[in-house]
């Protein structure tokens, strides 16, 4: 997507103004976005982290809603509706950094060989189940390619090999990711 520098800050400003909108029981502010980008349609998921501990992350894999919309609502689902983690709350907010990861349309995969560790994201479709791994999470973990498609399989509920099966559809998409860190001077918390 290419965003510009602007647009990110305001997507991060987004997510931050909703979650504690939300923690405080008031009405979230009004989008009043001046991009193209941020009213195209797109993928996106929030990620919260304290240090290196996550705290939660959700996102919507299509394109549903306009980017900026679908970041005030994903952020304020990882805050608290992450079913691995309670609700944020107040407090944390001054530790909690936020990460946005803008997804590319999704591609079918025809031959896992073609899939690049840090580069892509897998969604596995099983009809029934879905997953989705985030191209950074291959990364952090040091998985290989086969570590990849294995822990996409067991993120749908599904068998460690699952994604040998026929049926299954396997998906790849490139995010466009960026956090609070990275604008920590311009960024009011």
């Amino acid at each position: 997507m290419n965003l510009i520098n602007d647009e990110k800050r305001t997507l991060l400003k987004i997510a931050r103004s909703a979650i504690i909108s939300e923690l405080e029981n008031k009405s979230f502010p009004s989008l009043s976005v001046q991009s193209e980008a941020l009213e195209r349609p797109s993928g996106v998921f929030v990620t919260l982290r304290i240090g290196d501990d996550l705290r939660g992350c959700i996102g919507y894999i299509e394109p549903l809603f306009p980017l900026a919309r679908a970041t005030q609502d994903v952020a304020v689902k990882a805050a608290m509706e992450d079913p691995r983690f309670m609700s944020v709350t107040i407090p944390e907010m001054d530790e909690i950094i936020i990460e946005i990861s803008v997804l590319s349309p999704l591609s079918e995969l025809q031959d896992v060989e073609n899939i690049e560790i840090g580069k892509h994201g897998l969604v596995i479709d099983a009809g029934f189940r879905r997953g989705l791994l985030l191209p950074q999470v291959a990364t952090e973990y040091h998985w290989d390619r086969k570590q990849f498609l294995k822990q996409i399989s067991l993120k749908a509920g599904l068998t460690p090999d699952a994604w040998k099966q026929k049926g299954i559809k396997l998906f790849t998409f490139t995010v466009e990711k960026f956090d609070e860190s990275e604008f920590d001077s311009l960024m009011e918390k």
